[in-house]
Formats: C-alpha cells, sequence, structure tokens
C-alpha cells in the first residue's frame, strides 16, 4: 500500500516521497514548490462543511490542477465529491441518492478539462450506498483505476468501521485500486485493511503534533508519523523520508 502523506506546509513537501496536497493550500501561494510524488484534494470537505457547497466550478478546478502540474510528478487529483455524512446532508439538505448523483456529475464535467487524471471518488455512508454507487458509475470506473472511499475518516473509530465499508466494495470491483481517504494509523497497520487498499492518505501527524507540542507544523512529527508506520511488523506502507531522522528537525 502507498502512503501519501498529508501536508499543509509546502516546504516540507521535498522530504517525502509521497505528499497529499489539499487546493486550498496551494491557493494561498504563487510560486512553484519543490515536491516528488503527490496527489492533490479537490478541498470538498470543507467546502461542503464550511458552505454546503465547491467555491469553485470544475472548470475553475482544472484551471488549478494544469497549473500546478508542473511542481515534481502530480499523479491525479480528486474529484469533487459531496461527502454522505449526516452533518454534509444536514448543510446541503439534500439526500445521499443527490450526493451521489452530484459527486458523478462533478467527475464528467471536470475530465472535460485537463489531462491529469482525475480520482473519482465513491460516495455513500452504509455499505449498501456504496455498491449502489459503484452501479452509478457505471463503465466511468475501469480496470486499474485509483478510486476514492469517501465518508470514512470521520468513522474510523475502530477498523471494523472501515473493514464493513471496503471490503464489499472491494469484492464487487475487485479490479480497481481504492484509496482511503484520512485514515487513523490503527487502520493502515492492519494487515487486512493493508491488503484491500491499493494507497492512502493521513494529516494525522499534525494533529498528534498539536496536542503533544501546540505546534501543527513540527516537521520531526512527520517523521515520527513515516517511522511508526514503518515499524509495523505485519505491514509497511510504501513511504520514504529524505535525509533526516525523527528529532533532527525541531520546529
Amino acid at each position: 500500500m502507498l502512503f501519501y502523506l498529508g501536508t499543509h506546509v509546502l516546504s516540507y513537501c521535498k522530504h517525502f516521497e509521497y505528499v497529499f496536497i489539499s487546493i486550498k493550500v496551494l491557493r494561498r501561494r504563487k510560486s512553484d514548490f519543490g515536491v516528488n510524488n503527490w496527489i492533490m484534494d479537490s478541498g470538498a470537505f470543507s467546502d461542503i462543511v464550511l458552505n454546503g457547497r465547491f467555491s469553485n466550478s470544475p472548470q475553475e478546478y482544472a484551471q488549478e490542477i494544469n497549473r500546478w502540474s508542473n511542481c515534481g510528478k502530480l499523479e491525479m487529483a480528486v474529484s469533487q465529491d459531496y461527502m454522505c455524512e449526516p452533518f454534509a446532508l444536514e448543510k446541503t439538505g439534500l439526500t445521499i441518492v443527490e450526493h451521489q448523483g452530484l459527486t458523478i456529475k462533478r467527475y464528467d464535467e471536470l475530465i472535460k478539462y485537463t489531462s491529469i487524471p482525475i480520482m473519482p471518488v465513491l460516495q455513500g455512508y452504509e455499505p449498501i450506498d456504496y455498491l449502489r454507487h459503484i452501479e452509478q458509475y457505471g463503465d466511468r470506473l475501469k480496470a486499474g483505476m485509483r478510486v476514492g472511499i469517501g465518508s470514512v475518516c470521520k468513522r474510523n473509530k475502530t477498523v471494523r468501521e472501515i473493514v464493513d465499508v471496503i471490503e464489499p466494495i472491494k469484492k464487487k470491483v475487485p479490479d480497481i485500486r481504492l484509496h482511503g481517504f484520512g485514515l487513523k494509523i490503527t487502520a493502515l497497520k492492519n494487515m487486512y485493511v493493508h491488503s484491500l487498499l491499493y494507497s492512502s492518505d493521513s494529516s494525522a501527524w499534525s494533529y498528534h503534533a498539536r496536542k503533544q507540542f501546540n505546534s501543527p507544523n513540527r516537521l520531526s512529527e512527520a517523521f515520527w508519523y513515516i517511522n511508526k508506520l514503518n515499524s509495523s511488523k505485519n505491514t509497511k506502507p510504501h513511504q520514504f523520508s529524505f535525509g533526516n531522522e525523527v528529532g533532527d528537525i525541531e520546529l
């Protein structure tokens, strides 16, 4: 499983092999930045939860994707999906089915305006919802395609909750490569979850740094997080850091 370190500090990107960066962070910057392999996130969670709608159109988002694609290797950008947790539905006043339809509509629009691969996102809340969304996508989902699983980051209190969502998806479409958004370290180090996913991301190191040191920008915590994942006896997510070990840099 590939692991992408989520970060809001662009100067840190060069230290890691794979990173996950929100378009919200990039909008505060004008110049290029150093990065290796990365995925761009659409900022969907904050847009929907705060405003109940996206702050930019698919065409505008595609323009941003194209602008930043010359930095490092932009592997893909996450589509503008509508999450389906109850608080998100309350914000928009819509149903799960409507959110699923809007998610596909945004995906269809976005791929018209960029040649960078777009990661479609499966949305739902109960396992049956995700299976229905697969049917709605139809032949858009092709063998080998990387596909995100939405609305899980706020529900991974236990590994069982994650498995209950991912396992039926993997059984229904075993030939797509699944990405887990914002999974906790207990799930990332679980052998079975590890086997179901092609890739995942997390920004939990920043939360830990804020909680332990009152500093969400502590780079040594990012190194610590990667080392903790790599120390697992059963699973070793594929991720490297370059030139530094935990404790070398204090911010």
